[in-house]
C-alpha cells in the first residue's frame, strides 16, 4: 500500500515521526513524505528532521508566508500535482494546520481516501483558523484516528459514521515517551544555559489570537514582565512573535526573562521536564506539560484538550489574571496520566488499522479481477 503523508509544521513533524517509525517495521506499506514548507526556519523545521530521524521528504514544496488564503491555495495547487504524479492509495494528514486543510481538499477532489491523525478536536471557536481546518479535514476523511473519548464523541455529534472513527490514543504521548528518554541522554541544553541549579518556568507564545491582536500581545508581555520580577522565565521566541513584538516596539525593562531562539525537540523536552510551571498557548505543549507532570497555564480562552482543564492539570488564563493563575498552578502537583491519552501505543494502533485497510484494498482488487 502506498501512503502519502503531508506535513508542514513543527507539531506535525513530531506526530509523523512516531507513526513513520512504526511504518518502517512493515515493508508492505510504502510511505512518501511531502513537506509543504509551512515551517521553514531551520530551528522550526530542519533540526526536527535531523533529531527525530524522519526520512528526508521526497517533496519539499517550499510554500511559506502569506495570508491563510494565499498559503492554502498555493499548497492546494502543488499538492494536487504531487498526488496526480504519485497516485497513492491513501493520504495521511495530521492535526489542524493549513497544510492539513490543503492536503484534505486536494485528496478529496481527486477521490483519494484520507486518514486524519488527531481527528475530532474542537475548541468551538470558529474565529480560530485551526478550528476551520479541523472541521474540514474531519468531514473529508475516510479514516479518523482520535486521541480521546471526547474527540470521538465530537465526531459522532457531528454525524460522522462511527465505523470511520478509531480511538487510538495520542501519538504525541508516544513521541514524548520515546524521545523523552533520548533527551535525557543526548540533550545538553540544561548545561549550556546554566539551568541545573536555577528554578525557572518555560513560556511559549505564538498563536494568532495572541500575536495578531497587538493590544493583547502587549498585555501578555506586560504581565510576563511583572511575573519575571519574582520568577525566572525562559522564553524561546517564535518568529511570528518576535516580528509582532518589534511592531509594537515593546519596551522590555530589566527583568528575569531570558529570550532565546527556538530550540530542537529534544532540547525542548528537557526544558519542559525541568520547568516549575509552563505558560503557553500551544496545544502540543499543553499535553507535553501534562505528560511530564508539569503544571500548565494556557494563555487562551478555550482549549481543544478539555480533559486537562476539567481535571485541574491545566488552567486557562488571560493577561489580567496571569500572576494569580501562575501562583495557583505553582502550588499543585501532577502525577499520572490516567490513560486519558492512551497507553503510548497509538502509533502502532494506527499502523494496525492501515494494514487492515490494505487487506480491504487487496480484496477489492481481487473482486475486480
Amino acid at each position: 500500500m502506498n501512503v502519502l503523508t503531508i506535513i508542514g509544521a513543527r507539531p506535525q513533524f513530531i506526530k509523523a515521526a512516531a507513526v513513520s517509525r512504526k511504518i518502517l517495521d512493515h515493508p508492505q506499506i510504502h510511505e512518501v513524505l511531502v513537506h509543504t514548507g509551512q515551517h521553514f526556519d531551520r530551528n522550526m523545521s530542519q533540526v526536527f528532521f535531523e533529531e527525530l530521524r524522519i526520512p528526508e521528504p521526497k517533496y519539499n514544496l517550499g510554500i511559506q508566508g502569506g495570508t491563510h488564503g494565499t498559503q492554502t491555495a498555493e499548497m492546494l495547487i502543488k499538492l494536487e500535482e504531487v498526488l496526480i504524479k504519485e497516485q497513492p492509495d491513501l493520504v495521511m494528514i495530521y492535526g489542524d494546520t493549513n497544510s492539513t486543510l490543503a492536503g484534505s481538499l486536494a485528496a478529496a477532489k481527486l477521490h483519494i481516501p484520507i486518514a486524519h491523525v488527531e481527528a475530532g478536536l474542537r475548541s468551538f471557536n470558529k474565529e480560530m483558523p485551526e478550528e476551520i481546518n479541523r472541521i474540514v479535514a474531519d468531514h473529508t476523511a475516510d479514516i479518523l484516528f482520535t486521541p480521546t473519548e471526547t474527540a470521538s464523541n465530537n465526531l459522532l455529534n457531528e454525524g460522522i459514521d462511527e465505523n470511520k472513527i478509531f480511538q487510538v490514543g495520542d501519538v504525541m504521548f508516544d513521541a514524548t515517551l520515546y524521545y523523552g528518554n533520548k533527551a535525557e541522554k543526548f540533550s545538553s541544553i540544561m548545561t549550556e544555559l546554566n539551568l541545573a541549579e536555577r528554578p525557572y518556568s518555560l513560556v511559549t507564545i505564538h498563536r494568532a489570537e495572541n500575536t495578531n491582536d497587538l493590544v493583547r500581545l502587549r498585555e501578555i508581555f506586560e504581565s510576563l514582565e511583572k511575573l519575571a520580577k519574582e520568577h525566572y522565565l525562559l522564553l524561546p521566541l517564535h518568529p511570528r512573535t518576535k516580528k509582532q513584538l518589534s511592531v509594537i516596539e515593546f519596551p522590555f525593562k530589566e527583568s528575569k526573562i531570558m529570550f532565546m531562539e527556538p530550540v530542537g525537540y529534544l532540547d525542548m523536552l528537557m526544558l519542559e521536564k525541568k520547568a516549575q510551571v509552563i505558560i503557553t498557548d500551544s496545544g502540543g505543549i499543553q499535553k507535553e506539560a501534562f505528560f511530564h507532570g508539569i503544571p500548565c497555564v494556557t494563555m487562551r480562552n478555550e482549549t481543544e484538550w478539555v480533559e486537562l482543564v476539567e481535571n485541574g492539570w491545566n488552567l486557562l488564563s488571560d493577561p489580567e489574571n496571569l500572576l494569580t493563575d501562575f501562583r495557583k498552578m505553582q502550588a499543585i502537583s501532577i502525577s499520572g496520566v490516567q490513560g486519558i491519552y492512551g497507553n503510548g501505543d497509538a502509533s502502532q494502533k494506527i499502523v494496525d488499522e492501515l494494514l487492515i485497510y490494505e487487506t480491504s484494498l487487496n480484496e477489492v482488487e481481487m473482486k475486480d479481477k
